[in-house]
């Protein structure tokens, strides 16, 4: 296959809908789709749902980027391996990926995340608070998206309220495409420091925080805490964040809103914010969709394709609250499905309880097309939401 032959791997496009149409194209070929990274590296690119479930759950294919051939476009849409931020638990696999996961589980169960709600809602209402005094506009991405999920997690973790634009400044540059590995390397250097710090408090002084628990359960060293800690800001906050973004717009172009936990399913299939993150390599020689991927190959599951396909969901590329879209992988899959999704889920269904109810006039300021999409960003969303009421 020479080079000419490979597609690009960052389809992403101003103007062009999300997921792009040739992810249709992709699951439409037989076998796998072989892409180019911008480094000349090779990679797999699997847009079919159940070969993507396939891929997510096989123990020959790694998560962990210190394997030989695993995706590097940059390190920006690539991770940091647990060898690099101890704590960075993402990047494992079984078994050491479980000692992490046994220690957080209980701090994120339906039940653990259902009492929060008072507090969320809290949140969200004081946000609210906040727009309605400015007057009848606002830009909701600032003003409501990003300082909820900001406000619940630096909550969870027992971060003080006045530090939440320090944390919102570093973690936008950690998940911007156009972020150099400089800019990178110094807001890890600035975050990692201020948990540690933060980390020491609590050791001292122990809260009713997420820290505190996780010190006092003794399964992590205070340097893995300081790298779970940071995973779980930066998880916890631009996802959540882009998933109200998008969800707000959808409902506010189907112009209704419906008190049903099948809306937040499929608004959560329907976005597939998180489209490139599970990057994977094989470490053994393993078949998928027909198609030999040999050990050291790059493997992106492209989690829009998965989500997307019609083979899983009927009419897919329609958003329709009314459907069952269970089964979708916007949350991963497998072993690395995601922990906190849970709390996502609740802070989308408070979040659009607040403002819909709460404001019922609410609106798009700008005509569709002159929103700006994040199409530089590793996870995808809105880069700003003029509203107004």
């Amino acid at each position: 296959m020479t080079s000419t032959d490979l597609v690009p791997f960052m389809m992403r496009r101003p103007g062009v809908p999300f997921p792009p149409p040739e992810y249709e194209g992709f699951r439409t070929k037989p076998g796998l789709t072989k892409a180019a990274l911008p480094s000349g590296e090779t990679v797999w690119l699997v847009t079919r749902h159940e070969e993507v479930r396939a891929v997510l759950t096989d123990p020959r294919i790694s998560s962990n980027p210190t394997h030989e051939g695993f995706p590097r476009p940059s390190r920006t849409v690539g991770a940091p391996s647990a060898d690099d931020v101890p704590g960075w638990f993402v990047s494992l696999d079984p078994p050491d990926h479980n000692r992490f996961r046994k220690a957080l589980i209980p701090e994120f169960t339906v039940r653990r995340i259902r009492a929060l709600r008072p507090a969320v809602e809290q949140i969200v209402d004081h946000a609210i608070d906040q727009m309605l005094a400015k007057g009848n506009t606002a830009e909701l991405v600032e003003d409501f998206s990003l300082t909820v999920p900001s406000l619940v997690i630096s909550a969870l973790l027992g971060v003080p309220k006045v530090d939440r634009d320090f944390f919102e400044e570093k973690t936008k540059v950690l998940v911007t495409l156009t972020s150099t590995d400089e800019q990178r390397d110094k807001a890890s250097e600035h975050l990692l420091r201020y948990i540690n710090r933060l980390i020491t408090i609590k050791s001292k002084r122990p809260g009713d925080d997420l820290i505190s628990k996780l010190l006092q359960g003794g399964l992590l060293t205070p340097q893995e805490l300081s790298g779970v800690s940071m995973l779980l800001l930066i998880a916890g906050h631009e996802t959540t964040a882009n998933n109200i973004s998008l969800g707000v717009v959808t409902l506010l172009q189907q112009k209704q809103w419906i008190d049903d936990d099948r809306m937040i399913e499929e608004l959560l299939r329907y976005h597939s914010v998180a489209d490139l993150v599970a990057l994977r390599v094989a470490i053994e020689d393993v078949e998928i969709g027909g198609q030999l991927v040999r050990a050291g190959e790059g493997i992106v599951p492209l989690v829009a394709g998965a989500n997307h396909d019609p083979e899983m969901f009927e009419r897919p590329d329609e958003f329709d609250p009314s459907r069952s879209a269970t089964g979708h992988v916007a949350f991963g899959y497998g072993v690395h499905q995601c922990l906190g999704q849970n709390l996502v889920r609740l802070e989308m269904d408070v979040a659009y309880r607040g403002l819909f109810q709460r404001i019922p006039t609410l609106e798009v300021a700008v005509p569709l097309e002159e929103l700006r999409f994040k199409y530089d960003g590793v996870l995808f969303g809105l880069h700003a939401l003029p509203v107004r009421w």
